[in-house]
């Protein structure tokens, strides 16, 4: 325990607390248990951390990571217990999943501990999922994002913008303070800016470090998959890549990677829950249709520009940005006239020579218009739907 102690303190040490991710103050703190989970690298740990800088110390609050060594021959129960009679309060769990029967051992330190507030991360939000059924009545779920464009300006450049509603940035109230011209940090934020480590030299590499794990090891340990299995997650994302957006044809990518067309449509759902993909669902009214999947994409621009390089399709990355911001706070739809639907409203996505004609005669259509710094009328640019979060 004591090791653990050491370790907390050092990674405190380390850890800024001039910038709040979104999710800090959307989180019940005082809950007796939650799980903050998100996909790989969006900087749940760093949250953790902060918390316990900010609200907390060494006297109320441990934080351990389940995959470090202690855990080879100790429990997290046992560390919940230990932690209880030394008289803790905040006991702070990352990458949970890493343990074996993690979530029977919550449920029981929960029940055994009452005067022990438990939180819990982990960054395969299949894993956590997995086990939610033991802990669904006891410990809500928060579901954790990268960086929003807004959060980038913060964090990469010292930028303070503030938040807006979609009411807000459709009535053109979009505004980045000292910035005249936000194209430039716009292009930097597609290619670089929605995970926290984006400005690291090597951030090519590791972030397709972070798609490969999730591919070869958080999915396949997720579904009891095989290594040949994990080879054909890889394959279907290339394909994902190579096509996105586009309209599955589950038979078809079937027989790209040699799969059953059943499995294609599992595999595709584990990696949308791993933040690999986000598929596009249909808006319709019958719910037959409702969760039909119309479109494939990869999950946000930087997946995409890391995986197409230099052959990434610009319309592709505004129409990846779009549905990747907005869907923090709404829920995003096909649509059958333009290219997606916000609780009712339409939005077609596109450049500065984007016309009308798409949604001409429609009520509540908007045009989210890449390559102008300034709106009017129904055309929004389209950076201003990264300041939503």
């Amino acid at each position: 325990m004591d090791a653990l102690y050491e370790l907390m303190q050092s990674q405190l040490e380390s850890t800024p607390t001039d910038f709040l991710r979104y999710k800090y103050n959307q989180v019940n703190w005082d809950a007796r248990m939650f799980g903050l989970v998100g996909p790989r690298g969006v900087g749940k740990t760093t949250l953790f951390l902060q918390r316990i800088k900010l609200a907390h110390g060494a006297h109320d609050a441990l934080y351990v990571s389940a995959d470090h060594m202690y855990f080879a021959d100790h429990t997290l129960y046992e560390v919940a217990e230990r932690f209880s009679k030394d008289g803790g309060t905040f006991l702070f769990i990352d990458e949970v999943h890493k343990h074996p029967g993690w979530s029977r051992e919550l449920k029981a330190a929960y029940d055994a501990f009452p005067d022990v507030r438990i939180r819990f991360a982990g960054s395969s939000v299949l894993d956590i999922e997995k086990g939610e059924a033991d802990l669904s009545r006891r410990a809500p779920r928060h579901l954790m994002q990268g960086l929003s464009f807004r959060e980038f300006l913060a964090i990469r450049h010292g930028i303070d913008a503030p938040v807006l509603t979609l009411e807000q940035a459709l009535g053109h109230a979009a505004a980045i303070p000292g910035v005249r011209h936000p194209l430039p940090l716009f292009r930097e934020y597609l290619a670089s800016g929605y995970y926290p480590f984006g400005d690291d030299r090597d951030f090519g590499i590791e972030l397709n470090q972070v798609i490969t794990r999730t591919l070869e090891s958080d999915i396949p340990q997720y579904a009891n998959m095989n290594a040949a299995t994990g080879r054909k997650l890889k394959k279907l994302m290339a394909a994902v890549s190579e096509l996105s957006p586009f309209k599955p044809n589950m038979t078809r990518l079937a027989g790209q990677i040699q799969a059953s067309r059943n499995n294609v449509e599992d595999y595709l759902l584990y990696m949308e829950k791993a933040g690999m993909i986000s598929q596009l669902r249909s808006s319709a009214s019958a719910l037959d249709d409702l969760d039909k999947v119309e479109k494939v994409y990869l999950d946000n621009p930087n997946i995409l520009y890391n995986l197409g390089g230099q052959r990434v399709e610009v319309g592709t990355v505004r129409e990846t940005f779009f549905m990747n911001q907005v869907r923090v706070g709404h829920d995003v739809r096909a649509s059958a006239r333009a290219d997606f639907e916000v609780e009712g409203l339409t939005f077609e996505v596109g450049g500065r020579s984007k016309t009308q004609e798409q949604i001409g005669g429609l009520d509540g259509a908007y045009i989210a218009k890449d390559d102008i710094e300034h709106g009017h009328g129904n055309v929004v640019p389209l950076w201003a739907f990264g300041l939503l979060y």
